[in-house]
This record gives structure tokens, C-alpha cells and sequence, in this order.
């Protein structure tokens, strides 16, 4: 059996796109990392190898452009889910920046899993120390996590789409 090495270049291509994008579908549990344009920037390099061998026809270009504009969507909707449940509660946009702050420095230099438990609980702090009442602070920890959970549900079933037509643009 010849060795093809086109073939195998075409493998290890896909397999590591593919890793890319299942990193980032994985890293959506995050609210600070960018899951989804790091799954686009997957697609983006493929999409660009795949042009320099001439392999991109314009049904390739046509999926590749409803990968970025799920992208751009699914980001606007991210904060727009989180923002809006949150901003229905009279949650003051200095406790959400905050909180978001606290979550995106603890993720950077601890785990990511421990800054999805800072924004929360610098959330639950900043709320304390604003309104002086734990049920309240407490109330507007949980509509954070409400919010971060349909959003996360969003971005998800985002991110699962964009992995479907990458599949159908790369195996088809």
C-alpha cells in the first residue's frame, strides 16, 4: 500500500481542527473564555489552508461564512442573555463588570473552574457590600447563575452547530 501523503496531510488537518473546535465547545463552561471564536478561528485557519491547496469551492465558502456569522451571533447573544437577566434585577453594571473582572483574573491565574466560581462569588460580594442585605446579595448571585446557565445553553447549542457544518464542509 503507497504511502499518500496528501491524504494523511488532509487527516491530521481535520483531526486537529477538529480538536480546536471540541476545545473550544468544551471551554463554553467558562462565561470569560471565547469558546466560540476560538472554534471560528479553528475554521478560519482550515478554511485558509484548504484555499492555499485550492480545495475551497464556493459551497466551502458558503458554510465557512455561516460558521462566522454564528460566531458573531452566538457572542452578541451571550451577553445579551447574561446582561438582561441581570440588568431586569437592578443589578448595577459596576457589580457585573466587577464580577466579570474577578472571574476573567481568577481564571488567568488559577483554573478556569475557579474563576467560574469567583464571578459568582465577587458577584455575591459586590451585592452585599452595595445593599447591606445577604438575601438580596444572594438573590442576585442566583440570577447570575441563571443567566450563565441559559446563556451557556445557548452557546453551547451554537457551538454544536458550527461543529455539524464544519463536518458537513469538511467531509462531504
Amino acid at each position: 500500500m503507497p504511502f499518500d501523503l496528501p491524504f494523511m496531510w488532509q487527516v491530521v488537518l481535520q483531526t486537529l481542527t477538529l480538536f480546536v473546535m471540541l476545545v473550544g465547545l468544551v471551554g463554553l463552561i467558562v462565561p470569560v473564555f471565547p469558546g466560540l471564536t476560538v472554534m471560528w478561528f479553528a475554521a478560519l485557519v482550515y478554511a485558509l489552508l484548504q484555499s492555499a491547496g485550492g480545495s475551497m469551492g464556493w459551497v466551502d465558502w458558503l458554510l465557512f461564512a455561516f460558521i462566522t456569522l454564528l460566531m458573531i451571533g452566538g457572542n452578541i447573544v451571550d451577553n445579551l442573555i447574561i446582561a438582561s437577566k441581570m440588568r431586569g434585577h437592578e443589578i448595577p453594571w459596576s457589580s457585573i463588570l466587577l464580577s466579570y473582572a474577578a472571574g476573567l483574573v481568577v481564571s488567568l491565574f488559577a483554573t478556569p473552574l475557579m474563576g467560574l466560581l469567583a464571578a459568582p462569588l465577587s458577584l455575591l460580594l459586590w451585592e452585599y457590600l452595595r445593599l447591606r442585605d445577604r438575601n438580596l446579595a444572594f438573590e442576585s448571585a442566583k440570577v447570575y447563575m441563571i443567566g450563565w446557565g441559559a446563556s451557556f445553553a445557548a452557546r453551547f447549542g451554537i457551538g454544536f452547530l458550527m461543529i455539524v457544518l464544519w463536518m458537513l464542509w469538511a467531509w462531504l
